[in-house]
Order: structure tokens, then C-alpha cells, then sequence
């Protein structure tokens, strides 16, 4: 007898913060599952003309990676690059195995249960819902929540009553489809691509009248997402809470945020698997996890907050640590 087909996990690795970052999500996922269980995938994007620079990941990094079991598997970018990198995550999708199961995570996230225990309802996706009201941002005079959302359902032939959480009430954002894009899964990368990026092509070039007040840089990704998984007859909650973005992912961000938010078991999780000197060498590279993990100010950042107490919004831990100099990503 055969277990279950192990899951694909796809991120993006790419020169610069993203493959210090893939590495440390690389040795969390390899440390938290068992073997056999997942196949990391790094989406790498390939030079070309929309890229200032090379944005391959360094020799040293795709070793490591490739030593922990990762598969990295390039892709070209043809529509975002340099512009608008928040598109890698559209655009890679197409570098996996079509018609097989997939699960996207940002690479500032840590995994840190078996994700196979996960019961992943792949027929009906759903994204982080550990967001805040970032968009659309509502102006004196300008269109409402319901009406820029019904524009953009309107614009792809999409139901929007369906959307909507009516226990919500009406002009509030959280009545509105809307996730954060850390993570995301489907039956298929290649139909979750295409639906992705035409329908984010279509946003980005010829933007409905209803977003006129409206900044879709950097927020398209998670503009777009929504309307993409209701497509696909998804939504909210269709995994159980406090699995991901809980007891077996952490999307943490940046260094400053995950010390001052997470627990002491994470913690120290997070600085056993940076440990090891060969991995030591390679991350110290990167200086918010030298100057974090390996030189002591995550500990000042740490005594700093009350984990039992948290400012309710992110900013509220941003700015008292910006007063203190201790904010960096």
C-alpha cells in the first residue's frame, strides 16, 4: 500500500532578500515535516528585459537549497519583473506540474507543523484571512466598499452577493472577500495561473471606473486573489482556523514583527534551524537576520511587547519600534 501523493509547496526564491528568506523557509519546512511529505518547489525568476539585474538566487543559497531537498525551476517573466515582483507569485505558478495539487506561501513565512496533517480542500481554495483593511482605501467622495468590489465581480461575469459575509454590516470591510495573498492553494497551478493572471492583466491595464480613487501598487496580488478563488468556488474558512497562520505556519514578514509577536516555542525554533554554521555563513549575509537572529536585537525587540497584550494593528508595533531604532526588514 501507498500513502497519499506528497504536496507541492511552491515559493519564490530570488537574488536579494527572497533567498535568504526561501532558505530559512526551506530548513523550517524540512525540520516540521517528514520526509516524503512535501516536494519544495523554488519558482526562480530568469533574466530578461524586465529586470534591471540578474534576479537569480546566489550559488551559495541554490546549494543549500537544493541540499534540503528543494527543486528549483525557473520562469520567465513576461508581464510584471522589476515593475511589480509581487507578480513573481503569479507568474511562477506556471513552473509547476500542471493538474496536481499545489500550495503557494510567501517566502516570510515559517512552517512549523507537518503540513500533511493540513486537510487542504483543494476544490475549494481559500487564502490567509490574518489581514488587515488595506484595501480599498475609502474616500470622502469617492465610490464605497460595495461598489468598487461589485465592479471588479461585474468585470469577470462573477456573482458578488455570493461573496459577501452578512454578518458583516453593510460598508464595513470585512463583509468583503478580501485575504491576504501569504498563502494560497488549488487543484492546479496552471488553471489558478491563467485565471490569476488574466484577471490581473485585465485590473491592471484597463481599470474598472470604480477604482478611480483607488492605488493598485502593491495591492493588485491581493485585489485580484479574491475574485480568483470565488471563481473557482472557494471562499473563507475552508480550512480549519489555527492551522495556518497558526499552529503550523507563521507568516511572520519581517525579523522585527516576528520577535516582538510570536511565542517563546517559535522562537526558539526559528534560531535552533539558523544554527548550524554552514547555514550561520549564508544567512548573516542578509543583515535584519544578522543583526535579529545571531546579534541580540530580536531579544531587544522581544522585551519591548507583552505577547498577552498586542496592539491590536500591525502599525502599532511598527512605530514604537521605528522610535527605537529597531525596525528593519
Amino acid at each position: 500500500m501507498t500513502g497519499p501523493p506528497p504536496l507541492n509547496i511552491l515559493i519564490v526564491g530570488q537574488h536579494g532578500r527572497l533567498q535568504y528568506e526561501a532558505v530559512l523557509f526551506a530548513l523550517s519546512l524540512d525540520a516540521a515535516t517528514p520526509e516524503g511529505r512535501a516536494r519544495l518547489f523554488v519558482a526562480e525568476p530568469q533574466p530578461g528585459p524586465l529586470w534591471d539585474d540578474d534576479p537569480r538566487m546566489t550559488p551559495e543559497a541554490c546549494d543549500i537549497l537544493r541540499d534540503l531537498g528543494a527543486r528549483i525551476v525557473p520562469f520567465e517573466s513576461r508581464h510584471f519583473g522589476q515593475a511589480y515582483p509581487y507578480g513573481n507569485k503569479i507568474e511562477a505558478l506556471f513552473a509547476l506540474p500542471a493538474r496536481e495539487h499545489f500550495v503557494f506561501f510567501d517566502t516570510d513565512t515559517l512552517i512549523t507543523g507537518d503540513l500533511s496533517e493540513v486537510p487542504f480542500d483543494f476544490a475549494r481554495p481559500t487564502a490567509s484571512m490574518r489581514r488587515e483593511d488595506t484595501w480599498p482605501k475609502i474616500e470622502l467622495y469617492g465610490p464605497g466598499y460595495t461598489e468598487t468590489w461589485r465592479a471588479l465581480y461585474d468585470r469577470f461575469g462573477l456573482d458578488f452577493e455570493s461573496s459577501l459575509d452578512r454578518s458583516w454590516p453593510d460598508e464595513y470591510w470585512q463583509r468583503y472577500l478580501y485575504f491576504n495573498a501569504g498563502f494560497f492553494f488549488h487543484a492546479c497551478p496552471r488553471r489558478f495561473g491563467q485565471r490569476f493572471l488574466d484577471y490581473a492583466l485585465s485590473i491592471r491595464d484597463d481599470p474598472p471606473e470604480a477604482l478611480v480613487c483607488q492605488s493598485l501598487d502593491p495591492w493588485l496580488d491581493q485585489v485580484v486573489l479574491p475574485l480568483v478563488i470565488h471563481s473557482f468556488g472557494g471562499g473563507r474558512d475552508t480550512l480549519p482556523e489555527g492551522m495556518l497562520d497558526g499552529s503550523h505556519s507563521c507568516h511572520y514578514r519581517a525579523m522585527p514583527l516576528l520577535y516582538a509577536r510570536e511565542s517563546d516555542a517559535l522562537i526558539a525554533f526559528l534560531e535552533a534551524i539558523a544554527a548550524p554554521n554552514r547555514i550561520k555563513k549564508l544567512l548573516k549575509d542578509h543583515e535584519p537576520f544578522l543583526r535579529y537572529i545571531y546579534q541580540g536585537r530580536g531579544a531587544k525587540v522581544r522585551a519591548m511587547f507583552d505577547r498577552n497584550d498586542l496592539p491590536r494593528r500591525e502599525q502599532g508595533i511598527r512605530n514604537p519600534l521605528k522610535r527605537a531604532g529597531l525596525w528593519m526588514r
